[in-house]
This record gives structure tokens, C-alpha cells and sequence, in this order.
């Protein structure tokens, strides 16, 4: 590990920039999650614990409820044959009983291991093979049958449980279980059986594993992070304590179960606090469900949020022209105003009255309409978020902040206390969470919620967490003197310098293109070369609006990325990223100086995006080195074929002519006011 500078930043409730402190470990000092679902059934047993939308109709189970659940399963899973220590893969969309099967692993010794439910059959496979599953929980049939197919490469899988009997009746059963079944046989379990129960969950402690949750891949094959108890519940609390969380709160749980976030808020939070957890009826119903609960505790990465504001903007570009006026007039308000409001900042009364005419005309209905109406904490993280973006939402009267996480850390290294948001920072460091940045740039932590190791990687672990504890994060950053919070400015290993020196930081450029609605992903190239040059992905829901408006007809997305005009107006985006990159001392020769549109959208089935839609950019260069190399060498257009796999696992590839752009570079500002 590379020598670190003398100063530490430590999380405190005063947030004194210099402070540092030693964490001490207690072993199972706040109990363990089977521990704290006994202490809600107990305590709060007539609290709604989770909330269900099937066939269009809530259904909800209290602690009390969940934890006669939770304890049937883990009988059940006993008379399978699951032994203390083994692994069980569980696979499928957000669901009150894969969460309760999550817990009920616990309680008999086990240790879950959630997939990405999306993951196509060779990505589970690695994950299944190399945690060495014997039991699998699956979602419905299409997981069902995702397993099946890799099933001979799984030498230690024994056995699928199934919770939608839907498309399963006429399987082979042999190795299959229905969630039911499982639910009987712990419901009938015998007296030994129970006692067996009651010796494991006894034996749980602090520093037993109590999730295997592996990391996204985005440079190579995903690892697996093992997390005890006492990582959870320790992060869990701090970050609990940190916002006020409550009984009384309520969140919903739509993002991937395999993902550290939705773990932490669906189980961890919602265990040490209390408060309900809601899971949509489906993808397709998100939106109208999120409106339907009303949550008082959010999170969702930057896309999210990116698409939110995107449809907004459609539907006011097809508004009447008075809609379009107030709507126009109330946000510029609201953008002047709002986040000094949000943050206990003085306005002028005449602002503070204008604002609250625009909250009863525009931004009480927009929450409303988004499903945001109650929220109390709403969180981003994952990536940058585009500034214009955040003060949007904030401005709207939402409480959104930033935090800056990994699954090694049981998500929390810093967070943005109320009053001390901004968007160009990811916070302080959470309590108990030590943070410093080594001479190099790379920010380092430590804290109760560092992960023990990754699962049959010790050179890895090693490489990652030193002796003392201290983590590695990849990323590059520093913090800032007066205010002691933390900046992220790319990952480490992307960060490099342009043929004439200048810094080069992709992650940075792209953030900045992605701030306009009709760009959805772009990738940037230039380390080590002498300009920048970039991939983009249109946004088809935005750019197709716009097509329709202006008449121009198309059938597909590669039609319509092909269409001159369109690439005349990414160009006008691209020419505004380089106007602010101009004016950034450090970063003015990131400008883009060529730009293609990528004929196909970036997908994780194809190995470009991970499944929590990183940028994978290895394997993007490699992937597409004849499309980088023309944009470098000055080619006007150039042919290419391109393998895709579609919706049901077959491979087929997509020919097109790729026409390059060229865009203007802008003379740095500071360089042109000293001339």
C-alpha cells in the first residue's frame, strides 16, 4: 500500500475536517439480523414490516407476521438438508419472501448469496460456481429455467426452490421444490428439527457471515464480497442514525436484491429501524406504484433520476404554450431560490412567496405526479449526477443528497448531512468511517463495515485491505480544506494525461455530456493521445419525442442514431460540454474534438455495461478498437459489425456505416483572458 498523508477525516457528528479516531470493533456489539427481526416482532409486532402489489392489489405483512415467516422457511430449508456454512444463491425481482428467505438462510447457519436477476445463464453461472451453491431460490420459471440450463456446470447444486409456480407444473421435480412445499415442511418440521434451529441461530454472532453480495466486474470477473453481521448491523445503525430514520418510514425496494444498497435499505435499515418495505408489482408499474406508497425514504442511482427529467421535459415540450410558460417561469424561480430553501438559507420574503405560488401551481403537482410527495431523505450515488440534474430535484423542494459508497464497505463512506448539500461533493465521512486520501490521490477508508475478504481471493483481499483495515477504493479524489468534504474526480486507474500533459478524466466529461436528456451514455477516449474523442448513445425516449415533433420518420434506434440531423444536434450538446470544459483549468484539454453514434445502445447482456449499468471500458476500447482508431486517425466514416445477444440468449451481429463528427475546441479560458 503506498504511504498515506498524516491527516485522517473522520466521521463526527461536528464533521471537524481533522479530526481522527480509532474504531473500535466490538464483537456482536448490536445484535445480528435474525436478532433484530425477533426485537421488531417483539417491540413493534403490529407494524406493516413489507407491502406486495400482486394482481393489482397490496397485500402486507407485519414484524410479527414476517418473523412466523421467516422462522416456518428456515425449518424448511433445515428438512432440505442445508447445512451451517453453505451457500444459497437466491435469484429474482424484489419479493417480501426472497427477502424473508434471505433471513431464514441466516437463521440456519447459511449464508445468502443474491443474483442479479437480469444476469444472463454464464454470468450465473460464474456466480454459482464459484460460491459453490447447493441450494438456489428462485424467482419464477425464466430463473428457473436460466439455472436449469447451466445446471451441469453447478457440481455442488442440489437443489432449486421456486416461489411463482406459474409455467412449472409439468418440470421434472426431482431437484425442484415449490416455495410452498418448503413453507410446509417447516410448517410440520419435528422437535429435533426445531431445537437444530434454535442451536444455529444461537451460534450466529457478530463476526458470522451474513451476506455474499459479488461486485459489479467492471474490469474482469466479479468478486465476492463477504460481509459478517456485525458490518451490516454497524453500518445499518450509523447510517440510520445519521438521517433520523424511523419506524414510521417507508421505502421501496425496486433496485437488485444482489446489489449492497438494496440490501443495506431493504434488510439492514429497515431491521435496525423498523420501517416498511414496498416492493412493485413490476417493472412496468414502477412509477405508478412508487405514487400509490408515497415513500419516505428513496434511493436511486443517476439514471434514474436522468429519466425522471427526461420524461418531464417530454411532456412539457408537448404541453399547451401556457403550461410551457409557467412550467418555464416557476423552475427558473425554483432553481434561483430552492436549494438555498432546502439547505435553511435566508431568500427575500417576495422570494419566499413566489416559491410557495410555484409549489401550489407546479412543483407540489410535479411531486405528486413522481411520487415524491412524502419523501423526507432521498439519496443518489453510484455516480456522478449531473449538477443541473440534483439542483432540479432539490429545487423542487426534495430533499436529494449524495453518498459515496462500495459493497466493501456495506455501502456508507461518506454521506451530505441536511444543510451541507451540494452537488459537486459527495459529503463527510459517515460516523464511525475513517477517510484519507494517500499521496497519489486515492482515497482510501476504514470502518466497522469493511467487508472481511472476497470469497477464495486472498491475494485480492490482500491487495485491497491492508493489516490496519484500511480499503483501497480505486477511486481518485480529495477533500476539500474549508469544508472537510470529499470530492470524487474519477476512478484511479482512468485518470491519466494527454499526450501534452494536460489531466485526462473520462468519468469527468462524460457526467458532463450525459446532463443533456437526448445523450444516455457517452464513452470517452484520450489517455495518452493528443485530443479526446468520444462514443455516444442517444436516448431513444428523447430523441425519438424529438423526431416525432420535427417529422422525422424512423423504425429503429440505429435508423434514427444514423439521421444527419440528429448528429447535428448531439454536436450543439458536445460543443456546450467543450464551452465548460474550457473554462475548467485542469480539465480544458478533455475537450471532445470527434464524436461518433454508436449504431447499437451499450448493453450489459453484451458485456459492455455491468448489471448496475457501469461503463465497462476495457472491454468497451477492445470491443470497438476499429470505431477508437478511426475517430483518432481522422477517417470521415467508417463500416462496422458488431455481435449482439438478443432478448432470449441468441447471438447476431449489426453491420453499419458510422458517419465520425468533427466538433471545435475551445482555447482555455483563463489562457485567453491572459493573452
Amino acid at each position: 500500500m503506498p504511504k498515506h498523508r498524516a491527516w485522517v477525516r473522520t466521521g463526527s457528528e461536528n464533521h471537524e475536517p481533522n479530526l481522527t479516531m480509532r474504531i473500535s470493533q466490538t464483537k456482536n456489539r448490536e445484535g445480528t439480523i435474525p436478532e433484530l427481526l425477533q426485537r421488531n416482532a417483539a417491540r413493534i409486532p403490529d407494524k406493516p414490516a413489507n407491502r406486495e402489489k400482486e394482481f393489482g392489489i397490496w397485500q402486507s405483512w407485519t414484524w410479527s407476521e414476517v418473523a412466523d415467516e421467516t422462522h416456518e422457511l428456515a425449518l424448511g430449508f433445515l428438512e432440505l438438508g442445508l447445512s451451517p456454512g453453505d451457500h444459497v444463491a437466491v435469484i429474482g425481482r424484489n419479493r417480501p419472501r426472497l427477502y424473508w428467505s434471505m433471513v431464514a438462510v441466516q437463521m440456519a447457519g447459511a449464508v445468502p448469496v443474491p443474483v442479479y436477476q437480469d444476469a444472463v445463464a454464464e454470468e450465473m453461472a460464474y456466480v454459482l460456481e464459484h460460491s459453490e451453491a447447493r441450494f438456489a431460490v428462485a424467482g419464477d420459471q425464466e430463473q428457473v429455467d436460466k439455472v436449469i440450463e447451466i445446471q451441469d456446470r453447478l457440481q455442488r447444486l442440489e437443489r432449486i426452490v421456486y416461489l411463482d409456480p406459474r409455467g412449472l407444473r409439468k418440470y421434472d421435480h426431482t431437484r425442484l421444490n415449490s416455495f410452498a412445499e418448503l413453507q410446509e415442511m417447516g410448517g410440520s418440521a419435528g422437535e429435533n428439527t426445531r431445537k437444530e434451529l434454535e442451536r444455529r441461530s444461537a451460534d450466529i454472532a457478530g463476526d458470522t457471515t451474513c451476506v455474499m453480495l459479488y461486485t459489479s466486474g467492471t474490469t474482469g470477473n466479479p468478486k465476492g464480497v463477504v460481509l459478517s453481521h456485525s458490518n451490516i448491523v454497524s453500518a445499518s445503525r450509523a447510517s440510520s442514525e445519521f438521517d433520523g430514520l424511523r419506524a414510521e418510514d417507508s421505502a421501496l425496494a425496486y433496485l437488485p436484491m444482489a446489489w449492497v444498497g438494496d440490501f443495506i435499505f431493504s434488510i439492514g435499515q429497515s431491521y435496525w429501524t423498523g420501517f416498511c418495505v414496498n416492493c412493485p408489482e413490476s417493472a412496468d408499474t414502477l412509477l405508478a406504484d412508487l405514487r400509490e406508497i408515497g415513500p419516505t425514504y428513496y434511493f436511486a442511482p443517476p439514471r434514474v433520476f436522468e429519466s425522471m427529467l427526461t420524461q418531464i421535459m417530454i411532456r412539457m415540450e408537448d404541453a399547451s404554450w401556457l403550461k410551457r410558460k409557467m412550467f418555464n417561469h416557476f423552475m427558473a424561480h425554483a432553481r434561483r431560490v430552492g436549494p438555498t430553501l432546502m439547505s435553511g438559507g435566508g431568500v427575500r420574503p417576495l422570494d419566499r412567496m413566489i416559491y410557495l405560488l410555484g409549489d401550489l401551481l407546479i412543483y407540489g403537482p410535479l411531486r405528486n405526479a413522481l411520487g415524491f410527495s412524502r419523501i423526507r431523505i432521498g439519496y443518489t450515488a453510484g455516480e456522478a449526477i449531473g449538477p443541473e440534474i440534483f439542483d432540479f430535484f432539490r429545487s423542487l423542494g426534495i430533499n436529494l443528497k449524495q453518498l459515496y459508497g462500495q459493497t466493501e464497505a456495506s455501502v456508507f463512506i461518506t454521506q451530505q448531512p441536511d444543510g451541507e448539500v451540494r452537488a459537486d461533493t459527495v459529503g463527510v465521512p459517515s460516523p464511525g468511517v475513517e477517510v484519507r486520501v494517500d499521496d497519489e490521490g486515492e482515497v482510501h477508508y476504514r470502518s466497522p463495515g469493511t467487508f472481511v475478504e472476497y470469497y477464495k481471493n486472498p491475494d485480492s483481499t490482500a491487495s485491497t485491505k491492508d493489516a490496519e483495515g484500511w480499503v483501497a477504493t480505486g477511486d481518485a479524489g480529495y477533500f476539500e480544506s474549508d469544508t472537510g468534504h470529499l470530492r470524487i474526480v474519477d476512478r484511479a486507474k482512468d485518470v491519466g494525461r494527454m499526450s501534452n500533459g494536460s489531466l485526462f478524466a473520462p468519468k469527468y466529461v462524460e457526467n458532463k455530456l450525459k446532463f443533456h436528456s437526448n445523450i444516455l451514455e457517452a464513452v470517452v477516449f484520450g489517455d495518452g493521445r493528443d485530443s479526446c474523442v468520444a462514443f455516444i448513445n442517444i436516448d431513444l425516449a428523447a430523441v425519438g419525442n424529438w423526431a416525432e415533433r420535427n417529422g422525422i420518420p424512423y423504425s429503429s434506434y440505429q435508423e434514427l442514431a444514423a439521421n444527419p440531423k440528429v448528429c447535428e444536434m448531439i454536436a450543439e450538446h458536445v460543443r456546450e460540454t467543450n464551452e465548460s470544459l474550457a473554462t475548467d483549468e485542469k480539465l480544458s484539454g478533455c475537450q471532445i474534438s470527434r464524436f461518433v453514434i454508436l449504431h447499437k445502445e451499450l448493453d450489459a447482456d453484451d458485456g459492455e455495461l455491468t448489471r448496475t449499468r457501469k461503463v465497462r471500458r476495457r472491454i468497451i476500447e477492445e470491443k470497438f478498437d476499429d470505431l477508437v482508431n478511426a475517430l483518432h486517425d481522422g477517417e470521415e466514416e467508417i463500416r462496422t459489425e458488431t455481435e449482439v445477444t438478443y432478448e432470449d440468449g441468441r447471438k447476431g451481429s449489426i453491420a453499419a456505416t458510422l458517419k465520425i463528427c468533427d466538433i471545435a475546441v475551445n482555447a482555455p479560458v483563463a489562457r485567453m483572458a491572459a493573452q
